[in-house]
């Protein structure tokens, strides 16, 4: 599918659904990462992840037309076209547009590096703090005491 056959099912949702037209410009954007789509407030116009496409097909995204059609048709009208308000909820629940899109499967997870924990403890009161991140020790004290911190465990889970 390309941006021109995109733009009809739009043009053509919009119609049907909406009884409005769709006078601007939809397409494929493969930098969204994030998100199944979005519409743009300055020019109007509705992005959509081709990768929703690929993965969960034609259903999914009309899914995700439907709801930035209700993103575009509320804000042009004036009315609350956020996801909190009351007349974006209500329009969703209408034409059948999910409120959140699918998550993407992950293709290969990322080597990370597992967590460490560092523990620091103060050598004038004896207070145990247990961190994710490395504290430098010159410059940070003890919140109880003022006292000086001492790295005592560092633990790689």
């Amino acid at each position: 599918m390309d941006n021109q056959q995109l733009q009809k099912i739009v043009e053509q949702i919009s119609n049907d659904l909406f009884s409005k037209p769709f006078r601007h410009k939809a397409s494929f954007n493969p930098r969204l990462r994030t998100t199944g789509g979005r519409y743009l407030l300055h020019s109007h116009n509705i992005e959509i992840n081709k990768k929703y496409f690929d993965e969960y097909g034609e259903k999914e995204l009309y899914g995700i037309i439907k709801h930035e059609l209700c993103h575009y048709h509320l804000h042009l009208e004036g009315r609350g076209y956020k996801h909190r308000d009351l007349d974006f909820r209500q329009l969703l629940k209408l034409v059948d547009a999910p409120r959140f899109c699918q998550a993407l499967p992950q293709k290969t997870a990322a080597k990370k590096r597992p967590p460490r924990l560092y523990e620091y403890t103060c050598q004038s009161c004896g207070q145990i703090y247990n961190r994710k991140r490395r504290v430098d020790t010159k410059r940070y004290v003890c919140g109880k005491c003022k006292g000086t911190l001492t790295l005592t465990k560092q633990l790689t889970i």
